[in-house]
């Protein structure tokens, strides 16, 4: 077995002083609160009404001593200058621990459940975990990493596909107090060894999938899987779990994993800029995991199946998905890459019960004639949670025709913060069986427990009131420590005061339900006119021979910008491009009409689903240009 040799320098990773978040929510809907058997998350306060806390210079001297409890972490609220528009979820804020990692959180109280099955691949044959064989092999490859050099701080990227394995390497790598960092193993060459050397990482864990990809990256490679013969030098995952079990406890002393530590280095979206390492710690995590999960029922606990379709390498997949599910002793049944037969198979052979998934398989389960060939009238499928895209109401509706038995939620959440900042489904009294309380449809949720949420005006940085729209920005104990190495981008994004600013445009409403308008980078600006494409796609997306949709702003000398769309027709469809526009027209105000159409074979999307509108903006200028010569 080759050893690497790791005498590198660990790295240092500062947390920046200022730490906030935002993100998705990924838990079983409609679930009443009641106590957790593995954690005490819940005070005995009755929920109560979004609180609107409302500052000025104006008020009694008393009240700038005034205390707000967020979680475990007093707010003080001060006066300012200018009224300040701060809101806070209608729930009790819950506890956290104080002193435990990842790892320890998610998979606390397992031994009680070392038979069920943990992770299971959809594909016929393929690998599973119970809870037994996690814990075991969580703890064989820590002590495997600490054997061969692995240090606290140091990055260990992981290059894999969806495997049920991924999560043992990546609470692994936790346990060892190092720093997990997934990267698509589908990414070419060159975007995988930039994400390696900006970490400086120590390590590359993958598989025959991406080996090819990363052996010249300049860092030992752990392989998984049996054919290392064609992978000359990796080292064999078997083989050093192996030699780890028979050298016994490391010799070397270890510091002990703190929950200031950085557990995760993940990197953010490259769509809408230049690709960035959102440093996490252990405490990030775990808030972020306490607050999502403050209603999952005692009656849940073993008993959710969930999907686990969406990439593991994203905040979305580990997080939401993985850690989530785990947490709460349930089973994850894993899929490498989307496939409607295959998808569709899995929901029924799995009986699986929650499925967060992204609006183009949605698109896919309303329109595909292959989900004619399932019977889908008995599925366990109770919900499906949506994110990353809006989700137009057209399909909303055609979907809750065609599924009427499922709960449709709208998620919405960043990388910065851990994963989670808006729910949209829970309990009414977190000790009695009281009424459901559901956020209303096309909304994102309402504000999860231990956080502050305000809307900012982006040209004034005032916040705003209700049914205001504007900058979503976050305040908790689950925002990002920073991004690697960036500190001015990272001074951008967590103002002074600790508030995280999403780039996001929304506003909430008398309910305190959250809406998403659209990304303010994605705004269009038609003389001086605000244009947000999400409302453009949604009725585009409504016209019958419409298939997909995406919109956004050219340039124009005497406009500023001008909307313009390209989409993808059904096919049989006859309409052309002055059809669909008019089609349009027809449905909004003179300066939101689209002035150019293009049909494309394909809308360009990300993994998490989101439009690659750089590339298409590219690429529709390339083809008016071609067209004009």
């Amino acid at each position: 077995m080759t050893q690497p040799n790791l005498t590198c320098t660990p790295l240092v990773l500062t947390p920046h002083k200022n730490c906030i978040t935002g993100c998705l929510h990924l838990l079983p809907p409609v679930i009443t609160p009641r106590q957790d058997p593995l954690s005490s998350s819940l005070t005995n306060a009755k929920p109560m009404p979004f609180l609107l806390l409302t500052t000025n210079a104006g008020q009694e001297a008393t009240n700038n001593q005034q205390q707000l409890r967020m979680g475990d972490a007093p707010i003080a609220v001060v006066n300012e200058a200018e009224e300040e528009h701060i809101f806070r979820s209608r729930f009790p804020p819950v506890d956290l621990p104080d002193d435990v990692t990842v790892p320890e959180f998610v998979l606390a109280g397992a031994e009680a459940y070392a038979d069920n099955v943990a992770l299971v691949e959809a594909a016929p044959g393929g690998r599973s975990y119970t809870y037994g064989e996690v814990v075991r092999d969580v703890a064989r490859f820590a002590r495997a990493l600490r054997s061969v050099g692995v240090r606290k701080g140091h990055v260990v990227v992981v290059a894999l596909p969806n495997l049920a394995v991924y999560p043992v390497v990546s609470l692994g790598i936790m346990s060892a107090g190092a720093v997990f960092s997934g990267v698509n193993p589908r990414a070419i060459a060159a975007e995988i060894k930039k994400q390696v050397e900006d970490s400086e990482a120590k390590l590359v864990v993958t598989n025959e999938v991406a080996y090819d990809k990363v052996k010249d990256a300049g860092v030992p490679v752990i392989s998984i899987g049996d054919d290392m013969e064609r992978l000359p030098g990796a080292i064999s995952w078997d083989e050093l779990l192996a030699a780890a079990d028979r050298a016994g406890a490391p010799v070397v002393a270890l510091d002990p994993v703190q929950q200031s530590d950085l557990c995760a280095l993940p990197y953010s979206s490259g769509t809408t800029g230049v690709s960035k390492g959102v440093m996490l710690s252990h405490r990030n995590l775990v808030s972020n995991l306490c607050s999502s999960m403050f209603a999952v029922g005692e009656e849940l606990v073993g008993q959710v199946v969930t999907l686990g379709l969406m990439p593991f390498f994203h905040i979305y997949g580990i997080t939401g998905i993985c850690c989530s599910t785990l947490r709460h002793k349930g089973t994850v049944v894993v899929m490498d890459r989307f496939d409607l037969r295959t998808f569709l198979g899995a929901l029924v052979t799995h009986r699986v019960m929650f499925a967060p998934i992204v609006p183009p398989v949605m698109l896919a389960m309303v329109k595909s004639p292959v989900a004619d060939e399932f019977d889908l009238s008995d599925l366990a499928l109770k919900s499906v949670m949506t994110a990353a895209a809006p989700l137009a109401p057209d399909l909303l509706a055609a979907f809750e025709k065609k599924f009427p038995g499922v709960q449709v939620e709208e998620a919405y959440g960043l990388t910065e913060h851990s994963c989670i900042t808006l729910t949209h489904a829970a309990g009414d009294d977190p000790w009695q069986q009281g009424p459901v309380q559901i956020a209303k449809k096309n909304s994102v949720g309402f504000i999860l427990p231990n956080l502050e949420v305000k809307f900012v005006d982006p040209d004034t940085g005032r916040s705003l009131p209700k049914n205001t729209p504007g900058e979503i920005c976050v305040r908790s104990q689950a925002v990002m420590q920073g991004y690697y190495r960036k500190k001015e981008e990272t001074e951008r994004t967590i103002d002074a005061k600790g508030w995280l600013h999403t780039g996001d445009v929304g506003y909430i409403d008398d309910d305190g339900d959250v809406f998403i308008v659209d990304r303010i980078k994605e705004l269009i600006k038609y003389k001086g006119f605000q244009v947000a494409p999400a409302e453009l796609e949604a009725i585009l997306l409504s016209h019958p021979s419409v298939e997909d949709a995406a919109v956004f702003g050219l340039p124009d000398e005497e406009a500023g910008e001008v909307p313009v769309s390209c989409v993808v027709r059904r096919r049989g469809s006859s309409e052309s491009e002055a059809d669909i526009m008019a089609y349009v027209a027809g449905r909004v105000a003179s300066y939101k009409k689209l002035r150019q159409l293009q049909f494309v074979d394909v809308i360009p999307k990300s993994v998490s689903g989101k439009i690659l509108r750089r590339q298409l903006r590219d690429e529709f200028v390339n083809r008016t240009k071609t067209a004009a010569a």
